[in-house]
């Protein structure tokens, strides 16, 4: 059972899927506790942790610049 979730978690099309279902179920359980007038801080900070991890895992995926990129678009702007 638990072997099975592991193999479709760590397929990468799964994972590209989770991410933004993590960032949606983040967004929308903040927004609801939100919305409340008698909020609850948990739920507010729970769906705020909840988004940014959807939002750190994403990220991490985004290569930076290193400095001989960051050198030629200088140069290309000169």
């Amino acid at each position: 059972m638990i072997r099975g979730l592991l193999g479709v978690a760590s397929n990468p099309f799964y994972v590209k899927y989770l991410n933004y279902i993590l960032i949606v179920v983040g967004a929308i359980v903040a927004l609801y506790a939100k919305v409340d007038e008698d909020q609850n801080q948990f739920i507010l900070i729970g769906g705020i942790m909840i988004l940014m991890i959807g939002i750190y895992r994403i990220s991490r995926k985004i290569p930076s610049k290193s400095a001989d990129e960051l050198n030629e678009n200088e140069n290309h702007d000169i």
